[in-house]
């Protein structure tokens, strides 16, 4: 004969379950568990062992054990597990890589029939073609307004008909045609709704940032940091690059109104006094850029250069 446990017994079991677990585990994933039967989450169980324990249990049993480990232990940072147990929510406890065992959960969906009253989670749309019913059951798509026709003796639709929309409560007209076709529009499971991680919340979107996405958004943030130092001459290491920029085009404007002068500036100056060094200096990338001889104009502007022009004036470059 099997021994009866009373309920305060099954609530002090479930406690210290769900205290080992806390003390055991650091990250955590709030599933919405919704339309999700016992078989199929004894199939997620299974799917899940090794690394993850799954936990079901009513909300306020589950509220209060945070509540008291945390006081017992000091780790208030569980405490932040507490307002994300609203709904029919169930804990999974795991010490495998977050993202894997989200992926892992998902694959547990069972398609599911539409039944009178529910909430639909997605559209509902019934596929043109051939239904294999008899004409006498033309009543259901008059009665929907769904375009049909008599083909061989069937009722075939004609076009595509949005039968649910999603938001919607399913009434019991579109459940029974739904169920005379064979359609199960719906399909359920656990679906992770929050991720805690040693202390941290964050939405399961995060878990699909990529490498690529985290340096964009990285690259974006330094972009806005430099912007701002620039407009309010507040250095940064972002900004340093664009200042000292921006100081040596100032100082080589002031070297070029005033007699004061240096390396850099002298060059430029040079440049300024004799503009021809401009031609000069350009000859050679538009005789590389061409890939070909140089054209018999290139040639005589050569031989008109004084022979006093220093080979060194050739590729002159304002940070030699």
């Amino acid at each position: 004969m099997a021994i009866k446990v009373s309920k305060a017994e099954k609530k002090i079991a479930y406690d210290q379950k769900l205290c080992q677990l806390l003390d055991e585990y650091t990250q955590v994933l709030v599933a919405a568990a919704d339309n999700v039967g016992s078989k199929q989450l004894q199939n997620i169980r299974k799917g899940l062992r090794g690394d993850s324990v799954v936990l079901m249990g009513k909300n306020t049993m589950m509220k209060r054990s945070v509540r008291i480990h945390a006081e017992k232990t000091g780790n208030t940072a569980i405490l932040n597990l507490v307002p994300l147990l609203v709904g029919n929510v169930g804990l999974i406890f795991t010490k495998g890589d977050l993202k894997e065992v989200s992926e892992e959960v998902a694959k547990y969906k069972v398609g599911a029939p539409a039944r009178v009253g529910l909430v639909a989670p997605v559209d509902v749309v019934v596929p043109p073609g051939n239904t294999g019913l008899d004409p006498s059951q033309t009543s259901f798509f008059q009665v929907l307004n769904i375009p049909t026709k008599i083909n061989k003796g069937t009722v075939e639709i004609i076009t595509p008909v949005e039968l649910v929309k999603k938001g919607d409560k399913v009434g019991s007209s579109e459940a029974a045609l739904l169920a005379k076709l064979g359609i199960r529009p719906f399909s359920y499971g656990l679906v992770v709704i929050s991720v805690y991680d040693n202390g941290s919340v964050f939405s399961p979107e995060v878990l699909d940032m990529t490498e690529d996405d985290l340096i964009e958004k990285f690259a974006m943030g330094v972009s806005m940091v430099t912007s701002l130092s620039l407009a309010i001459s507040y250095p940064t290491i972002a900004a340093a690059p664009h200042m000292f920029i921006n100081a040596y085009k100032n100082v080589l404007a002031v070297a070029v109104e005033t007699d004061y002068s240096f390396p850099l500036a002298d060059k430029v100056k040079e440049y300024l006094a004799d503009p021809s060094k401009f031609a000069v200096a350009a000859a050679p990338a538009t005789a590389a850029d061409s890939g070909g001889a140089p054209s018999p104009a290139t040639e005589e502007e050569k031989k008109e250069e004084p022979a006093e022009e220093s080979d060194d004036d050739m590729g002159f470059s304002l940070f030699d």
